[in-house]
């Protein structure tokens, strides 16, 4: 992992600094997630089966609650979100954002003009707490309101919240078996027990 975006690795061969339309004409067919951080290109390491089912098991749960009810919309990892006043742009592997939003979107070919309201970050095995903690605190300073970091591996998920600068410091709360993801005020109603997050769908 590199320093700068911890969480995954600069691309040495990208220009040293690129733009968000930049990303967009990438060439993708060698099937890595990539990423854009203020003007960087990184490639996001790819997961194993249990983060694959945590990730599903969250966007489904999810979709399921707000499509009824016309909250906002759930994204796969193919949606970029672009942060403003910065050439950053995040795929995380699940996103959110509120209803309301819908109204800035004016080219739905285009990535999302906004960071998401929910960003659902399932991390990999190369991928390590402190790597994690500097992605959250990127969604946060963006404009993200939560970010759920899954930990397939050990079976918990750290809760970070926006606020002040204390919230910069560490997870809000961290959630285990028995407890249950909470939308708060992001996704208001939503509750998701963090057993199903990690339940083997074949048991």
């Amino acid at each position: 992992m590199d320093q700068f975006a911890p969480w995954a690795e600069i691309v040495p061969a990208a220009p040293s600094h690129m733009t968000v339309d930049d990303l967009l004409r990438w060439p993708d067919a060698d099937g890595y997630r990539y990423e854009l951080v203020e003007g960087v290109l990184v490639c996001v390491p790819g997961s194993g089966v249990a983060a694959a089912e945590a990730t599903v098991a969250i966007s489904v749960g999810l979709h399921a609650f707000v499509r009824p009810r016309r909250l906002g919309v759930v994204t796969s990892a193919a949606g970029i979100f672009t942060f403003p006043n910065a050439e950053t742009a995040l795929l995380p592997n699940v996103g959110y954002y509120v209803a309301a939003r819908r109204a800035l979107i004016v080219d739905r070919t285009q990535p999302m003009p906004f960071a998401p309201d929910l960003a659902v970050e399932v991390v990999s095995a190369a991928q390590g707490r402190d790597d994690l903690a500097a992605k959250a605190r990127t969604y946060l300073r963006g404009g993200t309101r939560l970010v759920w970091v899954v930990w397939p591996q050990s079976a918990h998920i750290d809760v970070w919240r926006a606020g002040g600068p204390d919230t910069l410091l560490a997870p809000a709360a961290t959630l285990h078996l028995g407890d249950a993801l909470d939308g708060e005020d992001v996704v208001p109603g939503f509750m998701y027990p963090v057993t199903d997050v990690f339940a083997d769908p074949l048991a």
